[in-house]
């Protein structure tokens, strides 16, 4: 980390040198960037998440998690950190988990004009019972509110074929947006399941899933997957070489 004159500030991404870690303003604990969000101050005054870090300005990190972020606006950290009254949104930690969301629909967007997604019960299906065609499967998508029997179906479809040539065996599980917001990302109606087919858009889709999965995780819960399932021995690490955020 890039040591400063006031640790709970940097100086800008257009000045300062990049850093892989930052300080936490809430926790104090020195993290990598990906676990952390850079919050800065809007001409308007208000404090903003800046989810992309390329705002200009000082910023100051905060643990990617919402628990966090809702306790240093309750603590007052961000007028503390940037040594000024500021107008603090009491909603801001829910309006960052909105635009976390946005970025992930934008991504899955991205990933199915780019022909990296089929959707459909049937189309998921088929995609997973293919051979060559599973082995480019990327990730299991289901809509939060899915009815459970077809989440079960394709989650036990998908165990079944675990182990097979290594590739099932590492296939995330997501659970990340509801059907509207896949509906929205998608441009159709009443889209439940989903499957990802690897290339380039769908490694960032997975990097903003994971990040939305942490955020919503509370601090007592940072080990249960809340938004990446997996079956069996599916693994829940999902690929950090996406474009994060962008």
């Amino acid at each position: 980390m890039l040591a400063s004159p006031d640790p709970d500030l940097d100086f800008g991404p257009r000045t300062e040198k990049a850093a892989t870690k930052r300080m936490c303003a809430v926790s104090r604990e020195v993290r990598p960037i990906e676990e952390l969000i850079r919050f800065v101050v809007a001409p308007t005054g208000e404090v903003v998440a800046d989810l992309k870090r390329k705002l200009p300005g000082r910023g100051l990190w905060v643990t990617a998690s919402r628990q966090t972020v809702a306790e240093a606006v309750r603590r007052h950290h961000f007028s503390r950190g940037f040594k000024r009254d500021l107008r603090v949104s009491p909603t801001l930690a829910a309006d960052t988990e909105a635009l976390l969301v946005r970025g992930v629909t934008d991504a899955l967007a991205i990933a199915a004009k780019a022909g990296q997604v089929v959707a459909g019960f049937s189309k998921v299906e088929a995609a997973l019972k293919e051979r060559h065609t599973r082995a480019a499967v990327e990730a299991l998508i289901h809509a939060a509110d899915g009815a459970p029997d077809g989440i079960r179906k394709l989650d036990a479809l998908l165990g079944q074929n675990a182990g097979i040539e290594g590739g099932s065996a590492r296939i995330p599980v997501m659970t990340v947006l509801t059907s509207a917001e896949l509906d929205l990302a998608l441009t159709r109606s009443n889209v439940i399941h989903a499957a990802l087919l690897a290339g380039p858009a769908s490694k960032t889709f997975l990097s903003r899933s994971q990040t939305l999965v942490r955020y919503r995780m509370t601090d007592a819960d940072k080990t249960a997957g809340t938004g990446a399932r997996n079956s069996k021995s599916h693994s829940t690490s999902l690929s950090r070489n996406g474009d994060d955020l962008q």
